[in-house]
């Protein structure tokens, strides 16, 4: 029969050391060396050989269906050894030598040998038990080769407690059964004689199954019955006892029993592992359905903010120019509701999609998953990329608009002036062609010759006067060219033909001058007085009406300092108006000496001065327009000078507020800076002292719009320097933007300390150490350590890294943890991502590797169904839908690699 040996881990099967009695609390081994019941005489109990055979049969059966085979006669179709090497192969998993398909006697020995030395090879000594006995049908010693077999493979690595073997299943069976009444286990034999027991089992795992409380305690049969027959309808284990055999027989046959609740044993267990298997499998599943989902959220976020950027930057890169002040000011106006309205929430998204992206990061390190590399074109830094170019196109667009406006302000001016010389001019060149091509001097008297001589003498100068003004006006034509003026066409056009008629009143005065000199000699001099008066009439004339031009000239200035340096101008062009009233009374005196002299001499005047046509009247006319405009000046000027003055506090009152917000902002920042390198508290104190500091930072926000608006007033006023600060509004809104995206950033990192510590189970003490440890070789405050600065803080912490061989290469290892980019700097996240790893423990690849490896019953592949009997619906699906086909040799239709797929979870190569 069998002896068992603790000690050893073997069996023996031998005459002396058999039976069956109830074990005491020794090894299995003291159990079957005190039984001698059953076989003393080498000879079966009628009903124990009964019912072992019906169990045997069941048990052999339950494991040779899965070859796709049974027996009917345990001691006769085991006879030539091919069914007891294939149930070998089965329970074991393993290969048997091939056996030999011949029907000699020696064929048949040779297969059973097999199967026992493959027994043997398990750590079972078979003792008087030989392949001649299964070969001729021995009863005895078959049942007891199988009941060999059921210990080592049933029943052998049963463990409760550090019990084994028939003690852990005891004990298991009394630990399931022991709140149920009636039923008391302590052995396997007269204890499951009224059925409780076994429905006891069956309640306990599956209570939808077996209703206990209406079973009685007088009726066994039934419920041994119904315990058999729920157990191989729902439970898959084949009824192997009859009831009445049982009740029956005044004590059951004890390996009969052990080896139909070990079934049950082995089936619930196997739930359970697969329940534990399956439970981590589901959370190693969703967290990565939850940093998909992230990676998801992330991708979509910096799509859509580069689609923005994408479209926005065309527009800011349009520098086509319009032909109106008006229309320009609506695009600066546009780009001010682009600034308050559009950009700011844009840079909420850009900095929440770095926050994102951070707290990602460090979900995937928490949980050993590989770090997220968005798309390509997607990065963090694709998208500070473009914001740069977006910030530098805002730059760029709004210098252009400035620009332009001045432009536009200029050339609306040079436009002005050019149509008022042109005006001007072409008044006085009106019906000057047509005196030139009069042949008056034909008919003429000689004092007639004279006078017409004077007379285009003054022209002349008059035309010579009138040279500088016809340069003025082709100058300011050149210049409207120059600036890209959008009526340039009817300006060029206007100027020609004042050149032209300037060129042709150059000839015809020449011609003239020629035709009046040839008769010169015929004629006398004209009155002196006339043609002095003439003469001094003619430059006074122009003076007046360039006065006349410089008083009502338009002006544009942006500073105080221009407009008192015109004021300035004026008062000196005043300070000449008395020299010049002079002038005025000297011609006049002229005018009416000759007029004296010919009443006196009884000259008959033929009415105005022949020599020229400005009157008197006219001079005084024009000299009291000069007065007129004078004052008008005066008032435009000083206008002017109120509205810079105005001006002026524009700008002090912005400077004033620049030069708060300015380094307020500053101070913040740097406040910040201090905060998150020093340790004051808890994490938690730290992250609602930043959160204080935030909330500041957004109530101080009015200051920045007040500041906007009054920006806003100064651009409208055409206000484009101030001296009295150094912040533009550009300065400030770069800074704002800085100053949000530091602290929002800077909560984050502390939030993410604390999902760090809170994920490890690192204690505040080690936190604190840490910040500690990590601040003391920080000498720079910087936020990060030196490789030198680092392995000092790892010294400090116990590592052994100190300069030997061994030394370097646990440094260098380390180093590849916290910097695996080779920047040669070590973040405090980094570092206490290190630290938290090498204090706690969690999922690796391997465990989910083992937890699927019992989903599938120890197979290397798993199907569909079995992922979606085990596992909730999304979770099977999502896993079904990710899982490759599994290419092993031992391969089925449908089978998944279930090892590439966890290996994939943690980023590693195929295990």
């Amino acid at each position: 029969m069998v002896d068992y040996h603790a000690a050893n881990q073997s069996y023996q099967y031998g005459p002396s050391s058999a039976g069956n009695g109830a074990g005491g609390g020794g090894s299995m081994g003291d159990y079957m060396a005190q039984e001698d019941d059953w076989d003393r005489d080498l000879l079966l109990d009628p009903a124990w050989e009964k019912q072992q055979r019906k169990t045997f049969t069941a048990w052999c059966n339950s494991h040779l269906r899965k070859a796709g085979t049974q027996i009917e006669n345990i001691d006769e179709d085991f006879r030539d050894g091919l069914k007891l090497m294939l149930l070998l192969e089965v329970i074991s998993g393993e290969r048997l030598p091939k056996p030999e398909r011949g029907k000699m006697r020696v064929h048949k020995i040779n297969n059973v040998n097999k199967a026992l030395d493959f027994i043997a090879s398990k750590g079972v000594k078979l003792v008087s038990i030989g392949a001649e006995e299964i070969v001729d049908g021995n009863a005895k010693m078959t049942l007891g080769m199988i009941w060999t077999i059921i210990l080592r493979f049933a029943i052998q690595d049963i463990s409760v407690e550090e019990t084994s073997a028939k003690e852990g299943l005891l004990l298991w069976c009394q630990r399931k059964t022991a709140p149920y009444k009636n039923v008391n286990v302590q052995n396997f034999h007269i204890s499951w004689k009224d059925g409780l027991a076994f429905n006891a089992l069956i309640h306990r795992h599956r209570p939808e199954l077996i209703e206990y409380d209406k079973l009685r305690k007088d009726d066994p049969v039934t419920n041994l019955n119904n315990a058999f027959e729920v157990a191989e309808k729902y439970l898959d284990i084949p009824k192997m006892l009859d009831a009445e055999d049982i009740v029956g027989t005044l004590r059951p046959d004890e390996k009969a029993i052990m080896t139909y609740v070990s079934c049950f044993y082995h089936a619930f267990s196997g739930a359970q592992k697969a329940e534990t298997a399956a439970n981590r499998i589901c959370k190693v599943l969703a967290v990565n359905q939850e940093n998909e989902h992230l990676m998801e959220d992330y991708e979509k976020l910096a799509s859509d903010l580069l689609e923005w950027i994408r479209r926005t930057i065309p527009w800011l890169e349009d520098r086509v120019p319009q032909k109106t002040i008006q229309e320009m000011q609506q695009k600066l106006e546009d780009f001010r509701d682009y600034r308050r309205v559009h950009k700011p929430p844009k840079v909420q998204e850009k900095c929440q999609l770095e926050i994102n992206f951070n707290t990602l990061q460090t979900k995937l390190r928490l949980s050993n998953r590989p770090a997220f590399m968005p798309s390509e074109g997607k990065m963090v830094s694709d998208i500070n990329n473009g914001w740069q170019h977006l910030e530098q196109a805002e730059k760029g667009y709004e210098e252009w608009l400035l620009n332009e406006i001045r432009r536009l302000e200029r050339l609306d001016h040079l436009a002005e002036k050019f149509r008022q010389k042109a005006s001007i001019h072409e008044a006085w060149t009106d019906g000057k062609e047509a005196m030139l091509k009069h042949r008056d001097y034909e008919t003429a008297t000689l004092s007639d010759i004279k006078a017409l001589i004077r007379k285009h003498e003054a022209f002349e100068s008059d035309l010579a006067a009138h040279q500088d003004r016809v340069e003025q006006i082709a100058a300011i034509a050149q210049e409207l060219n120059e600036l890209d003026y959008y009526d340039s066409h009817n300006v060029n056009t206007r100027c020609q033909k004042i050149c032209d008629q300037w060129d042709a009143l150059g000839s015809l005065t020449h011609s003239r001058r020629e035709a009046l000199e040839k008769t010169e000699k015929q004629l006398e001099a004209i009155d002196q007085l006339h043609l002095e008066y003439a003469k001094r009439a003619a430059p006074f004339n122009n003076w007046m009406e360039s006065a006349m031009e410089d008083l009502q000239d338009m002006f544009i200035v942006h500073t105080i300092e221009e407009i008192e340096g015109l004021i300035s101008a004026h008062d000196q062009f005043k300070s000449t108006l008395p020299d010049a009233d002079r002038e005025r009374e000297a011609i006049l005196a002229i005018h009416k000496e000759a007029q004296r002299i010919a009443e006196s001499n009884h000259i008959k005047l033929s009415g105005s001065n022949p020599y020229t046509t400005v009157t008197p009247q006219i001079i005084n006319s024009k000299w009291e327009k000069v007065q007129q405009l004078v004052p008008k000046r005066d008032h435009a000027l000083l206008e002017e000078q109120s509205k810079q003055q105005s001006n002026e506090p524009r700008r002090r009152q912005f400077a004033s507020q620049a030069n708060v917000v300015g380094p307020w902002i500053q101070t913040k920042m740097e406040e910040i800076g201090r905060i998150s390198i020093e340790m004051n508290g808890t994490l938690e104190d730290q992250l609602s002292h930043l959160k204080q500091y935030e909330r500041s930072i957004v109530d101080y926000k009015p200051n920045l719009d007040l500041l906007e608006q009054q920006h806003q007033l100064i651009q409208e006023a055409l206000i484009f320097d101030n001296k009295h600060t150094n912040y533009t509004m550009e300065h400030i809104r770069v800074g704002w933007e800085q100053l949000l995206t530091t602290i929002a950033r800077t909560i984050n990192e502390v939030e993410n300390q604390i999902l760090t510590r809170d994920a490890k189970g690192i204690s505040q003490e080690q936190m604190q150490e840490f910040r500690a440890s990590f601040n003391h070789f920080d000498k720079d405050h910087g936020g990060a350590l030196g490789p030198e600065e680092f392995k000092a803080c790892l010294i400090s912490l116990g590592y052994d890294v100190e300069n030997d061989r061994q030394g370097d290469a646990e440094f260098n290892r380390i180093m590849s943890l916290v910097d695996p980019n080779h920047s040669g700097l070590v973040t405090f996240q980094a570092f206490i991502d290190f630290m938290s790893r090498e204090t706690t423990d969690t999922d690796t690849a391997d465990q989910v590797i083992a937890s699927f490896k019992v989903l599938a019953g120890d197979k290397n592949f798993i199907t569909a169904e079995e992922l979606r009997r085990e596992l909730p619906p999304d979770q099977a699906e999502y896993c079904i839908a990710r899982m490759a086909p599994y290419q092993g040799p031992d391969a089925v239709p449908g089978a998944l690699d279930y090892k590439s797929f966890s290996t994939a979870l943690y980023g590693e190569s195929d295990l």
